[in-house]
């Protein structure tokens, strides 16, 4: 009688099998994150977010839109020849703002409008011209004697139109979580730049309730931030013994720092001379209020905000020594971003690891 073959069906090892499967997904977590890497590098770095950017002319000098050569800071003379006003734009308690056109190029130009302000006017010039980079709008000339400053226009405006740019159906496409947090990052960016200036540690002291920071800061229209008023640029100098008072007034409300508000109750009047100084750290106190606005309401923002509870918290701390540095807050920024996008080009990878 005839055998019939026998046939044996060979199963591997579970064993083997998830060791492959493992090794597979390794590889691909490893190759992911060097894509990251690679673009968020691509991000700071061309996208003009760089540390150091090379399309900045030497000092005194400016290029302005597709030229590629460097044009000196225009004179006095050259303003009066060649800017041409448009428009009022705007008007606050120092100067008045003119939307105005040089060589087809639409421009800014600033106006003093209080002489009894001057001094700060001049102030705001002085921290323009020291502090040019990339973090800063671009100066393109002034005029001392006829207190007038020229600077690049920027067609979005100021931070406080942020919510409304995103909803015009042209932008709706950046009003992401993702977007969102990189104007964050960009804000945090800026504090950091003027806490390690070329100057040395500078406060914003114009930003004594939300609407008034967003005043200060321009959006551009490849979506991102720059500081564009610097009236108000007081220095530390702890080694010296300097600290700063922002303003010759009384401050309240928990949109500023503790160290800020008049620390002796109700009872006692306040007196300029007996509120004590204080330091960059107030600075810190105002990122969350200020990111919060940024992360604004959408999709992906609640999660966000619960990766920043905890460096959040620390920049709340009331005693200002225990606040982190804009440079640890710009850190965790960072990292959040690019954990974040991890997370969403890969969803499931921590459970499957």
């Amino acid at each position: 009688m005839e055998k019939k073959p026998h046939f044996v069906r060979r199963e591997f090892p579970p064993r083997e099998v998830s060791s492959v499967s493992l090794a597979l997904l390794l590889a691909a977590v490893l190759l992911l994150n060097a894509l990251l890497y690679l673009y968020v590098n691509k991000f700071y770095i061309s996208s003009g977010r760089a540390e150091t950017d090379p399309g900045l002319c030497p000092f005194g000098y400016f290029k302005l839109g597709a030229v590629k050569n460097c044009s000196p800071w225009l004179s006095c003379e050259a303003i009066n020849r060649e800017v041409r006003k448009l428009k009022c734009v705007g008007e606050g308690a120092v100067k008045k703002v003119f939307l105005s056109e040089w060589k087809e190029n639409k421009v800014v130009l600033s106006q003093l409008t209080n002489s009894e302000l001057k001094e700060d006017f001049l102030h705001g010039l002085k921290m323009l011209k020291a502090l040019q980079s990339k973090h800063v709008v671009r100066l393109l000339g002034y005029c001392v004697q006829q207190f007038t400053i020229l600077t690049e226009y920027h067609p979005l405006g100021s931070l406080r139109g942020l919510n409304e740019t995103l909803h015009i159906p042209k932008y709706k496409g950046m009003n992401t979580w993702h977007r969102r947090l990189m104007l964050a990052i960009d804000y945090v960016s800026v504090i950091r730049y003027l806490h390690s200036s070329p100057l040395g540690t500078l406060v914003m002291c114009d930003s004594n309730d939300l609407d008034k920071v967003l005043s200060q800061y321009l959006l551009t229209s490849d979506f991102h931030i720059l500081v564009n008023d610097l009236d108000a640029l007081p220095l530390v100098n702890r080694s010296a013994g300097r600290l700063v008072k922002c303003g010759h007034r009384e401050l309240r409300g928990k949109f500023v720092a503790p160290e800020q508000r008049w620390p002796y109750g109700e009872e006692v009047p306040f007196e300029d001379d007996l509120m004590p100084p204080y330091d960059e750290k107030t600075d810190i106190w105002k990122i969350p209020d200020v990111s919060n606005f940024f992360l604004g309401h959408v999709e992906g923002s609640d999660i966000v905000r619960l990766h920043l509870f905890d460096i959040h918290a620390a920049c709340k701390k009331k005693d200002p020594a225990e606040r982190p540095s804009a440079q640890e807050v710009l850190d965790t920024y960072r990292k959040v971003l690019t954990l974040l996008i991890r997370e969403a080009a890969m969803p499931g990878t921590r459970e499957m690891l």
